[in-house]
């Protein structure tokens, strides 16, 4: 297999200006057309890419290097979380590979990228003669405006495999280059979370019973568990569209008092945690604080949403952190930025990343840039508090958010979902784990209506991983064979350890071999052949 030297000048780089392409002319290590000018400049860690485009607006820079890759095979990443669909592949030239990949082959694993916290939105092309880096440094779905700074767009790493280096390691080795300097939890992570039972459906009382529960199944774990409070807890659930209320607040006939429920939480002998949506905001907002697309109100846009470019709506998103903080919260789980920002999930996003025809307030800077200081904001508002990235930029969020949940959701009402999504994440980021933040690969949906051989199994592997662990037990469901699992579980998850490695990744998308930091082997099935529920599901995600 061929390692592609991309730590170098490339053979050509093309622009959009606008809707036009233009092909840039080399000058040694620079490249510019009609004012605009893209550089290369080797540091100490990789190779910086700038960009400077003083007049009009610009929307891509793709750089080219001529570089046959060989017969391998190819992991990709994701623009935000994983749906299921992370795997080892053959080369797909038509296949957009976000951030970074890696190629294995011959006994040899190496990885291409760029560093975490970019200014521009990095996705990968690569064919069997070439590979090609396209930076979207777009203003929503306008060209930027640059004006007269140079944009710092990425810096270009690599690393080159070592002969018979598990690609395991190598790909964990080269998620470390890719950060820096990666944002981690002092402790294990590990606890409830109520979404996949409730739905939304909670109340102060349910939450402190959760509580309890949690805290009695930790035992006398010296760290103590969490207990995250999903969605439902809000004053305005799904009425978005309808109402003038203040968002992100108590009051409501089931949580009269937000501070009232954290301290009741902390006595039960657990961590409190809350979950939010920082952009969805209601209608009593000012306009001018608001993102101004062309979308329909659908299933799951809800409503109005804060435009991140606007110094008010950060310092209006700051203040809910504070809030929550004041409140007695010890974490906060933050969803949907990508998607309220871009009006796709991450499957959906390809190299096109959002519709066009829109933009925000402020065009001078690219939708990475904007990104990143609205996380910067969530982050710094509220010190001491774990912070949960759920919808967020993989990449933007390594190195601020300690958490990150790498995955789509894995489900209490249907195994095939969890089947789907929880082992392949759980398998295909956990070289991010450690390296970028804490990798939290999704809860275990504890209902009766999944079956209990099979979720005990998804539950057995994550608490073993060294991943952050959460349950979602429904009341009813907690018989005595489930707690006693649970117990055993938050014994393992209570206390660090290495990260467990799935062992025959490179052939199937949901490994069943997992190796735990001990040396235990085990092996999962996570297709239950004598039973139709799996059939089932498996239609049901296809219609």
């Amino acid at each position: 297999m061929q390692y592609l030297d991309i730590l170098r000048n490339p053979d050509h780089v093309v622009v959009q200006r606008g809707q036009e392409w233009l092909r840039l002319e080399p000058s040694g290590s620079d490249w510019g057309r009609d004012g605009i000018s893209v550089s290369f400049v080797k540091a100490a860690d990789g190779l910086a890419v700038r960009v400077t485009a003083p007049d009009g607006p610009l929307s891509r820079v793709v750089c080219l290097w001529r570089e046959k890759p060989g017969a391998c095979r190819v992991l990709n990443d994701h623009w935000e979380r994983g749906y299921g669909d992370l795997e080892w592949s053959n080369i797909a030239p038509e296949r957009p590979l976000p951030w970074y990949f890696m190629t294995h082959a011959d006994g040899r694993t190496h990885g291409y990228g760029v560093k975490t916290g970019p200014s521009a939105l990095c996705c990968w092309l690569l064919d069997a003669s070439c590979v090609r880096l396209v930076l979207d440094v777009r203003n929503g779905g306008e060209g930027v405006l640059l004006g007269g700074r140079t944009l710092e767009a990425a810096t270009v790493v690599s690393r080159q495999g070592l002969d018979g280096e598990d690609a395991f390691d190598a790909a964990h080795a080269f998620c470390r280059q890719m950060c820096d300097r990666p944002a981690l939890p002092r402790f294990p992570v590990y606890g409830g979370n109520n979404w996949y039972y409730a739905y939304g459906r909670c109340s102060h009382e349910s939450i402190v019973a959760d509580s309890r529960r949690m805290s009695e199944l930790a035992g006398d774990a010296e760290v103590r568990p969490f207990m995250v409070i999903d969605a439902g807890w809000h004053s305005n659930t799904d009425e978005w569209h309808r109402t003038h209320d203040a968002p992100w607040a108590d009051g409501t006939p089931n949580f009269p008092d937000m501070a009232a429920t954290a301290a009741a939480m902390k006595a039960e002998g657990v961590h409190p945690g809350l979950w939010f949506r920082p952009l969805l905001t209601s209608l009593a907002t000012p306009e001018a604080w608001l993102l101004r697309t062309n979308r329909v109100l659908g299933k799951d846009t809800h409503g109005p949403v804060l435009d991140p470019s606007r110094p008010e709506a950060l310092e209006s998103v700051a203040s809910y952190m504070r809030r929550f903080r004041d409140w007695g919260y010890k974490l906060c789980k933050h969803d949907f930025t990508s998607f309220d920002i871009l009006g796709r999930y991450g499957f959906a996003c390809g190299l096109n990343l959002t519709e066009g025809g829109w933009h925000f307030a402020d065009r001078t800077r690219t939708t990475a840039e904007i990104v990143l200081s609205l996380y910067r904001a969530i982050k710094q508002a509220a010190p001491g508090m774990l912070t949960i990235g759920c919808n967020t930029f993989s990449h933007l969020s390594a190195g601020i958010f300690e958490i990150q949940r790498t995955g789509d959701d894995t489900s209490g009402h249907q195994w095939e979902r969890t089947r789907r999504m929880g082992p392949n994440t759980l398998a295909f980021r956990m070289p991010q784990h450690g390296a970028f933040y804490a990798a939290d690969a999704d809860c275990v949906g504890l209902t009766p209506r999944v079956p209990w051989h099979l979720n005990r199994q998804w539950l057995d592997v994550l608490a073993n991983s060294g991943t952050v662990t959460l349950v979602s037990a429904a009341p009813e469901a907690l018989g005595e064979e489930q707690k006693a699992a649970i117990r055993t579980a938050f014994r393992a998850a209570s206390k660090p350890r290495p990260p467990s490695r799935p062992l025959d990744w490179l052939h199937t998308n949901t490994p069943s071999l997992w190796r735990e930091a001990d040396g235990t082997v085990k092996e999962y099935r996570w297709v239950d052949e004598d039973r139709l529920e799996s059939m089932e599901g498996m239609l049901f995600e296809q219609i």
